[in-house]
């Protein structure tokens, strides 16, 4: 499992980066922003692809890997947006993370 995690963590940051990593540079055209993410993202199913096949060939069923996927999704996004985008992280971010947190007890119980 520890592998899986490992690859959907770093297909996340190439994920991130593909939506988000835009948004600072608000000059660049939105047709090179399209097919500069899609560069990215391709790293990125190089990545999850691997990771969704090794867990569930090692026993995490396709829902364990979606909310996992999902709350590494989250974790990778805040720290950009706190350290890429500057933005600030509140509190009612810290609540929502910790109802979502609920969600990946009960997936995995």
């Amino acid at each position: 499992m520890f592998r899986t995690l490992l690859l959907l963590i770093f297909s996340n940051v190439f994920m991130t980066f593909a939506w988000y990593g835009f948004l600072k540079d608000k000059g660049i055209p939105l047709y090179k922003a399209i097919l500069l993410s899609w560069g990215i993202a391709f790293f990125e199913y190089c990545l999850m692809v691997p990771a969704n096949r090794h867990g569930y060939l090692n026993g995490m069923s396709g829902f364990q890997l979606k909310i996992s996927q999902e709350i590494i999704t989250l974790v990778i996004f805040a720290l950009f947006a706190v350290f890429y985008l500057k933005e600030p992280f509140r509190i009612n971010y810290i609540l929502s993370f910790c109802c979502i947190l609920g969600a990946v007890y009960f997936a995995f119980k």
